[in-house]
């Protein structure tokens, strides 16, 4: 795995969207100008589900500082839709990311433990928010279910960032 640095471009990346159509990962959509970006597990993971919910949440407030909200998961159609139908998500939702895909993202990959599990390699939870010029402003990966970001606190750093034209940390280079 190699991760996505700070300040690094994000990968526009093309996955099949819920309800038809295709999503482009790191290309805000319906007016916005930045765009946070949710890989979650998939339908097998039930913290999947809760964050998830708790997105859908603040989905609006997003919104009103002007970042598009989009999940994406490595679950085909029929698992995807079961997790809208089920959390009654309105999420812009993308399935279907590939191996390859995940890799480009710079999210750990992970294969089931069972077929109960899933039937494929999956992503583990990576967190991304792409400013108006396609750069990652904020990142987090984590190769577990349970590390995700407080979604409240990164709505908090959105806002103070936009607010205060607060740089993109974390890009020291090494002597």
């Amino acid at each position: 795995m190699t991760a996505l640095a700070a300040g690094s471009d994000f990968p526009k990346l093309d996955v099949a969207q819920l309800g038809g159509g295709t999503l482009t990962l790191g290309a805000p959509r319906g007016g916005h100008d930045w765009q946070l970006v949710v890989v979650y597990r998939g339908l097998h993971c039930p913290l999947c589900k809760k964050y998830l919910a708790q997105l859908q949440e603040l989905e609006s407030a997003f919104n009103a500082e002007g970042v598009d909200v989009v999940a994406v998961s490595g679950d085909p159609e029929d698992k995807a839709q079961a997790m809208v139908d089920e959390k009654e998500l309105s999420l812009a939702m993308g399935f279907g990311l590939s191996v390859a895909q995940m890799v480009e993202l710079g999210v750990y990959v992970s294969d089931p433990r069972s077929p109960q599990e899933t039937d494929r390699p999956f992503p583990e939870p990576g967190l991304f928010v792409v400013n108006g010029d396609g750069a990652i402003q904020m990142v987090d990966v984590s190769n577990a279910p349970f590390l995700r970001p407080d979604l409240q606190a990164v709505l908090n750093g959105i806002k103070f960032i936009r607010a205060n034209d607060y740089p993109i940390r974390g890009t020291h280079k090494a002597a």
